[in-house]
């Protein structure tokens, strides 16, 4: 029998000190040790705040080429802005992404020490405020409610692992934050099979928070590594933990590959917004309390966040010219 991936029921989880959600805390470890993959519904952020996200997407990508690329990732020192397709390359056994992006971040102060470090997650952003002026208010205010529910999710994962519900309060503070709009073109036609709109991957950081259009598209490899459909669920978002959350907690919790492929939105484009978090640059991340066993040892180096952050960016982006110009030939 496949494994499902669970839709875990936040109603009555939202608030700190929650009582009798012992259901929602045991679901969430389930997830955690298998998958690493869940839906969240009645999560507290509204359908007309998604839905303006997903208007406000589509009309990025709508605007010119030339105009998207006075706002290229390449003119920006935390590599905030606009992707262009191919730009990245989330599985090396494969072809570049067949996908274009827009990254922003939350507004951290000017003279706040990490901006002026030009850490990754805490960029100036560049917004294409004379095309799109009210872009930085609507990214800004999603990005705001997404940040409250990604701090409650990272309590619910602390009472999961039997920590206290503050656990990662702390490092929730001045957290790194992208939010991504992504657009993925139809599947290009005779595409061999290692084409994909973005190839098998972990994600980096603590949690990914994700809203996905009709299209659908998503797959997760289970950890038999079975690939199966992760498909939009109305009302839902999707979570899956990030690499940092294995990395705590001695690969107890599971970061598992996912990737995507538009082959069923009948030649329109299809539209998703990760919304990426990760605790605060400089939290040291070593085993958390509990993880590592009699007999058993830390399997990783110890570092801090950021570290591990900047770390997966580069292998990323690190793509040849050639790499960069492949889909030439299959477009």
């Amino acid at each position: 029998m496949i494994m499902s991936i669970p839709v875990i029921d936040l109603a009555q989880a939202l608030k700190p000190s929650s009582a009798n959600i012992s259901d929602v805390v045991e679901k969430l470890r389930a997830a955690a040790t298998s998958s690493g993959f869940f839906y969240v519904k009645n999560h507290g952020i509204s359908s007309a705040l998604i839905q303006r996200q997903f208007e406000l997407a589509a009309k990025i990508f709508a605007l010119p080429l030339g105009t998207k690329l006075k706002y290229d990732q390449s003119l920006n020192d935390s590599h905030l802005g606009f992707e262009q397709l191919a730009a990245q390359k989330s599985d090396y056994s494969a072809k570049p992404d067949i996908k274009e992006g827009f990254y922003c971040a939350k507004n951290y102060p000017t003279d706040h020490p990490y901006v002026l470090a030009k850490y990754q997650g805490y960029g100036i952003n560049q917004w294409p405020s004379a095309e799109v002026p009210e872009m930085e208010q609507f990214c800004q205010e999603y990005i705001a409610q997404l940040n409250g529910l990604a701090q409650r999710i990272m309590q619910l994962l602390a009472l999961s692992l039997s920590l206290d519900e503050s656990y990662f309060d702390d490092c929730c503070i001045d957290p790194m934050i992208t939010l991504k709009m992504l657009c993925y073109p139809p599947h290009p036609v005779g595409a061999d099979e290692y084409s994909f709109g973005v190839g098998a991957h972990t994600d980096w950081g603590s949690i990914t928070i994700l809203a996905q259009d009709e299209c659908g598209g998503l797959e997760v490899c289970l950890p038999d590594g079975t690939w199966v459909a992760a498909p939009p669920i109305k009302d839902t978002f999707i979570v899956n933990l990030g690499d940092l959350i294995p990395r705590w907690s001695n690969d107890l919790y599971k970061s598992n590959p996912h990737r995507v492929r538009n082959l069923f939105s009948k030649g329109q484009s299809r539209y998703s917004i990760p919304f990426f978090y990760g605790p605060n640059y400089m939290t040291p991340i070593n085993a958390l309390p509990g993880t590592v066993k009699d007999g058993e040892i830390y399997r990783y180096a110890p570092c801090t966040a950021g570290e591990h952050m900047e770390q997966m960016y580069q292998q990323a982006y690190d793509l040849s010219l050639e790499e960069q110009s492949v889909l030439e030939k299959i477009t």
